[in-house]
């Protein structure tokens, strides 16, 4: 048997991004919850958040990110030989996204897969891509994360509705002579997987619908204090623990981007990873809202158009949400 020759290293060579075009303010939000401005800011740091278009979908807006992230990384589609998909909010259980994401940019020649780890898909993606870079499976992977929570949101649940956003953002992971995406360190909490879940499921719809019950709409429903809790003593350590196999010192860090779940969670992290004021905090929640798996590389890309980063400088990423999942690795930013 003949096993191909992997790459010494995969790194991140391009990022791209799309950010619906409509701007939903929190005032917006107040009109169907007992809320306010105040209060969404001080409980989640958010001011606004994008709204997609009603007939603009997940594949679309992967394949708008993917695209800009295929033109950054002068990578040709009919190099790519993977395309990742990180989703919890395509409507389809089958066929997923990632082969309609890759028959729309071009990579003829690519395999196409979903991952949905929900708002920790992104990170769990990266890992895959870089592993098989690695492997010699691929050369160059296209990985993307891309959410309309806004189809899965109650608009009247009050502790949910202010909470999300649309959007997606990619990047481009191909081989490199040294190493520039981290070991990743990921887990999962099952024994929690209620905290964050879909109600009703597609089964009781279809109950539902057969005997002529009350039909109750498709959205997540949390359990928002348990989660916030396990978030902010939980994720501290998976963070160190991978910066700690990439051998990278927190102070050595040019960003810290972990998901964009709530500012308090953001703030929490950086004070139990003592990061210093060098290091450039991803606060992207403040207009984008959550995302799910398209939070990091959104916010990585806002740090890269602001020039609050450079090139080479290492970064910390972490994500966590439904599962309860977590992922986490350090990456040199492209």
């Amino acid at each position: 048997m003949k096993i191909a020759a992997g790459a010494a290293g995969a790194r991140i060579v391009g990022i791209g991004e799309h950010r619906p075009s409509r701007i939903v303010t929190n005032e917006e939000i107040c009109k169907q919850i007992d809320s306010s401005d105040e209060w969404i800011r001080e409980r989640s740091g958010i001011v606004t958040r994008r709204y997609a278009a009603p007939d603009e979908s997940v594949v679309d807006m992967a394949t708008s990110a993917a695209s800009k992230a295929l033109a950054s990384s002068g990578v040709e589609p009919a190099d790519v030989d993977l395309v990742l998909l990180a989703t919890c909010s395509h409507p389809f259980q089958t066929p997923g996204g990632s082969s309609q994401v890759q028959d729309r940019i071009g990579a003829t020649h690519a395999g196409a897969m979903d991952i949905n780890a929900a708002c920790a898909g992104f990170s769990y993606a990266l890992s895959v891509a870089s592993d098989a870079v690695r492997s010699g499976s691929a050369r160059h992977v296209v990985v993307v994360g891309s959410e309309k929570m806004t189809d899965f949101i109650d608009p009247h649940d009050r502790g949910m509705a202010f909470l999300f956003g649309d959007g997606a953002g990619a990047v481009v992971v191909s081989a490199s002579d040294t190493p520039g995406i981290g070991p990743v360190v990921w887990g999962s909490d099952g024994a929690q997987a209620e905290t964050i879940t879909q109600r009703p499921t597609y089964i009781e719809v279809q109950h539902a619908l057969a005997t002529g019950q009350p039909l109750e709409p498709v959205a997540l429903r949390m359990a928002g204090q348990t989660v916030f809790r396990w978030a902010v003593t939980k994720m501290g350590p998976a963070a160190q623990k991978a910066l700690d196999l990439a051998g990278v010192r927190a102070d050595e860090l040019g960003a810290f981007v972990p998901h964009q779940a709530n500012l308090r969670i953001v703030e929490s992290l950086v004070k139990t990873l003592k990061l210093p004021s060098s290091v450039v905090v991803a606060r992207d929640i403040e207009t984008q809202g959550n995302t799910s798996s398209a939070s990091i590389p959104l916010a990585l890309s806002a740090l890269l158009q602001g020039g609050q980063v450079q090139s080479g400088q290492p970064a910390l990423f972490i994500g966590f949400g439904a599962g309860l999942t977590y992922a986490a690795q350090v990456v040199e930013i492209p």
